[in-house]
C-alpha cells in the first residue's frame, strides 16, 4: 500500500476513526491490526516474516534482561535470526550469482538457481530497528519490554514500516507506552505536511523520474545526457524519500505519534560528513552507534579511524542493495570521509571558515561528490557505469547538448519548491511558534493548502512511481 493512492487514504481515514473512538489499549490493538494489513496487503505472507521476528526478538530480549550471565548468548541469537532473515531474501541471489561467476572463473562448470525470492518490502527498516532494541537492552541504555502488544505496534507501526525513518525504543516505543490525546492543532499540522509531501513526491519526483528514466534509456548516453539525467535522479530521490518521510510523520501525527525528522536540507551540505549528518539520518545515526563507535569510533589511531570509516560505509552501501553498484557507492563516500578528513587537519582555517567564498567552495565540492555518487547509486551495470563515468564532453552530438540543456532547466524550475524550503524553514518557523494557536496562523496554513492543493490538480506527472526506497 502506497501513500500517495487512494487505496492508503480510505484505509487512514477507516483507522483513524476507529482508533480516536477508542481507548488506549484497544488503540494498540488497532495499530497493530492496521499494521499488518498494512504490510501485508499485497503480499499477505509478508505478515508471517514481520510476526516471527517481532515474536523472536521480543522472547529473547526478555531473556538478556532476565539471565544477565548469558546475554551474549541471546543477543547472537536476535542477531543471527535477524541477518538470516535478510541475507536470505536480500542477498542470497547476489552471493550465489557471485559464487558461480567465481566459481566459472576457475572453470569449473556452475550455474545460477533457476529461482528467485521474493523481497519483503521493509525488510531491511525493521530488521534494523528491532536490531537496535535489542542492543539497547543489552546495554542496558532500555529495559525489556513485559508486554507483547506494546513491542509488536512498536515493530509494526505502519506509518514507519516500509521505509523509516528507523526509531529508537526510547523515542517510539514510549510513545506506544504511554496515552495519546488528539489535538486539532496537530491534526492540522499533520494535513499540510502530508499535502506538502505528496506534491514533493507526485508532482516534483515522479516528474523527474520520467526525464530520468528517459536520458538512461537512450543507450549508450552522451557526456550532457548522462549528467542530466544524473541530476534528474539527484532531485527526484530527494524529492522522493523525503516525501515518503512527510508522509509517514503526517500519518503518525494523525495518531498522536512524533517520529524523528530524517532530512535536514542534504543539498546544503558542506562536506561529506555534512551531508551524512542531513542524508537519511536515522539510518546515518544507526550505523554511527552500532557500528562505527563500537568498532572504536574515532576514538583511536588514524589507521583504524580509516578502518572503521570503510567498514562502516561499506555496509552502508550493502544496506541499500545487493549489487556492486551500491558497495562502490558506499566506498566512495568512506573514501571521500577520510580525504576530507585528512584535508581539515590540513588546512582547518579553510575548512572552519564561515566566509562566503569558502562556503561557496565547500558546498560545490561536496555537491558534485553528491552526484558522482548518484551515478554509482543508480546505475547497477558496472560496465555501463565505467562507460558513463569516462564518456567524453567533446564527442556528444550537438543536438545531446540542447536535449541535456533542456532536461537541466526542467530540473532546476522543479528543485525550485525544494530550495525555497531550504532557504525559509527556519526563520518561518520561528515565527510560525508565535502564529500557530492564532486566527491568522489558520488563515496562512489554509492558504498554504489550497495552494498545494491546486500544484497537486494541475501539475502532478501523469505517471506515479513506487518510492525508491521501498527496494531497500
Amino acid at each position: 500500500m502506497i501513500f500517495q493512492s487512494i487505496d492508503y487514504l480510505v484505509f487512514l481515514v477507516c483507522v483513524l476513526a476507529i482508533y480516536w473512538a477508542m481507548r488506549h489499549r484497544a488503540q494498540n490493538v488497532v495499530l497493530l491490526i492496521a499494521g499488518y494489513v498494512f504490510y501485508g496487503y499485497v503480499h499477505p505472507w509478508y505478515g508471517i516474516l514481520l510476526g516471527a521476528t517481532t515474536l523472536v526478538d521480543f522472547v529473547c530480549s526478555r531473556k538478556i534482561e532476565d539471565e544477565p550471565a548469558r546475554k551474549r548468548f541471546w543477543l547472537g541469537c536476535i542477531l543471527l535470526s535477524n541477518f538470516t532473515v535478510l541475507a536470505t531474501f536480500k542477498y542470497f541471489g547476489f552471493f550465489t550469482e557471485n559464487l558461480v561467476a567465481i566459481l566459472q572463473a576457475m572453470g569449473m562448470n556452475a550455474s545460477v538457481p533457476l529461482f528467485k525470492m521474493l523481497l519483503p518490502a521493509g525488510v531491511s527498516f525493521y530488521t534494523f530497528q528491532s536490531c537496535a532494541y535489542a542492543v539497547d537492552v543489552y546495554r542496558g541504555d532500555t529495559r525489556a519490554r513485559r508486554n507483547l502488544l506494546d513491542y509488536s505496534v512498536y515493530v509494526a507501526f505502519f506509518p514507519q514500516l516500509v521505509a523509516g525513518p528507523i526509531e529508537r525504543a526510547d523515542h517510539l516505543l514510549v510513545q506506544v507506552e504511554r496515552p495519546r490525546r488528539f489535538n486539532a492543532t496537530v491534526v492540522r499540522d499533520a494535513l499540510f505536511l502530508f499535502l506538502w509531501g505528496l506534491v514533493k513526491k507526485r508532482v516534483i519526483a515522479d516528474t523527474a523520474a520520467l526525464y530520468c528514466n528517459k536520458a538512461f534509456s537512450l543507450g549508450d548516453s552522451s557526456f550532457p545526457l548522462v549528467w542530466a539525467g544524473v541530476l534528474c535522479f539527484c532531485v527526484q530521490i530527494y524529492a522522493d524519500f523525503s516525501a515518503y518521510t512527510d508522509m509517514a510523520r503526517a500519518s503518525a501525527k494523525l495518531l498522536g505519534f512524533d517520529l524523528r525528522q530524517n532530512f535536514n536540507h542534504p543539498w546544503l551540505a558542506q562536506s561529506p560528513a555534512d551531508f551524512w549528518r542531513r542524508w537519511h539520518m536515522s539510518l546515518s545515526s544507526w550505523f554511527r552507534d552500532y557500528v562505527f563507535i563500537p568498532l572504536g569510533g574515532s576514538r583511536c589511531s588514524e589507521g583504524k579511524i580509516v578502518r572503521n570509516l570503510m567498514i562502516t560505509f561499506l555496509l552502508s552501501g550493502l544496506w541499500h542493495g545487493a549489487s556492486w553498484n551500491f558497495i562502490l557507492w558506499g566506498g566512495w563516500w568512506g573514501v571521500w570521509l577520510v580525504i576530507w578528513r585528512q584535508f581539515e587537519r590540513g588546512a582547518p582555517g579553510f575548512a572552519k571558515n564561515k566566509g562566503a567564498l569558502p562556503s561557496l567552495i565547500r558546498w560545490g565540492v561536496t555537491f558534485v561528490l553528491m552526484n558522482i555518487g548518484w551515478l554509482m547509486f543508480r546505475e547497477q551495470n558496472l560496465h555501463e557505469l565505467v562507460r558513463q563515468m569516462t564518456a567524453n564532453p567533446f564527442t556528444a552530438p550537438k543536438d545531446d547538448w540542447h536535449i541535456a540543456g533542456f532536461f537541466t532547466a526542467l530540473m532546476v524550475l522543479y528543485s525550485i519548491p525544494l530550495w525555497l524550503h531550504a532557504a525559509l524553514e527556519k526563520p518561518l518557523l520561528s515565527r510560525w511558534e508565535d502564529l500557530r494557536d492564532t486566527w491568522k496562523g489558520f488563515m496562512l496554513q489554509t492558504l498554504g493548502g489550497i495552494v498545494l492543493f491546486l500544484l497537486l490538480l494541475l501539475m502532478s506527472s501523469k505517471v506515479s512511481s513506487d518510492f525508491i526506497y521501498f527496494q531497500f
